[in-house]
């Protein structure tokens, strides 16, 4: 009895702080000058061999202490690209994911260990492998979902926002004045990049130079669009010529392979539909259409064969 009520607080305790850390991940809001300067800072500890100190309090400690473990800073690095392309930047963010995911891990072998509390450790063993395999890939797998869900947000607002950039920055105004504008503008329609064009923007007014303001762009989101614009500024800044021109014929460019996707996707619906209708509709469009019959027909020969 003692022990399943240790179980039971440990699981307890372990659940509360994954929805803590979950819900303070979600609620993170970007700040783009502090994350400029963070990055500053991570450039000058490079070879350090330790990932930057950006909390304090308990979630700034508990990063430190995982990242004393052996081969858990490429774990720890990977978990910050990651979290930076599915657009979470805050500056907590990255000590909260961790304290999900270890959360996460240690309540699934928990759980496993008491569901399995009645048996040897030889039967218990399997188990608590897959827990582990589950407990450190399902983190993981939902950090990548989340990242393929922020590009293709980004994917399907570049057209707009590129034709967009290409009019205002025909009335005169200069790239970062009117990427500012457009920001401002796309921010309730397109959120995800207006920030992106935001933190560009911050980044070369703290000091740094375009192209790498651009080519951090280019990391954060790992869309080829993305780094086809960018270069496309870079270059046009470089030898003088006319942005606003190419960016029109790069967001006509761009309006059709959004529509080449969307037809791909109208194409693909009837093949993804197939297994649904083979499974579910047709076996139930068979017992409505033929039990009745069926039943008929095998009340009618009953009823033939009484009359003999």
């Amino acid at each position: 009895m003692l022990i399943s009520l240790l179980y039971f607080l440990l699981a307890g305790v372990t659940l509360t702080a994954i929805i803590w850390a979950a819900s303070q991940l979600f609620v993170q809001q970007d700040d783009f000058l502090n994350d400029r300067l963070e990055e500053l800072r991570s450039a000058g500890q490079v070879g350090s061999g330790r990932p930057r100190k950006t909390t304090q309090g308990l979630p700034g400690k508990f990063l430190r202490f995982v990242a004393m473990i052996p081969g858990a800073d490429d774990w720890i690095r990977g978990s910050e690209k990651r979290l930076r392309q599915a657009g979470y930047r805050g500056e907590k963010t990255l000590s909260n994911y961790i304290m999900t995911a270890s959360g996460f891990l240690v309540f699934c072998f928990v759980f496993i260990i008491w569901a399995n509390r009645g048996n040897d450790f030889s039967n218990m063993f399997g188990a608590l492998v897959a827990a582990g395999i589950i407990g450190f890939v399902g983190p993981q797998f939902v950090l990548g979902k989340l990242a393929t869900q922020y590009r293709k947000r980004l994917q399907e607002a570049l057209p707009d926002t590129i034709d967009l950039l290409g009019i205002v920055l025909g009335t005169g105004l200069a790239l970062d004045q009117a990427m500012n504008r457009v920001s401002d503008e796309m921010r309730h329609i397109y959120p995800e990049l207006a920030n992106e064009f935001y933190t560009v923007t911050m980044q070369v007014r703290a000091g740094q130079e375009r192209a790498k303001a651009f080519g951090a762009m280019v990391r954060r989101t790992g869309l080829d669009d993305v780094k086809a614009l960018s270069a496309m500024i870079i270059q046009s800044e470089r030898f003088g010529t006319s942005l606003s021109s190419a960016l029109n014929a790069y967001a006509n460019d761009l309006r059709q392979r959004r529509r080449l996707r969307a037809e791909e996707a109208v194409g693909k619906a009837g093949i993804k539909m197939l297994f649904p209708i083979v499974l579910f509709i047709l076996p139930a469009l068979f017992v409505i259409v033929l039990v009745p019959a069926i039943i008929q027909t095998v009340h009618d020969m009953q009823t033939l064969g009484g009359g003999r």
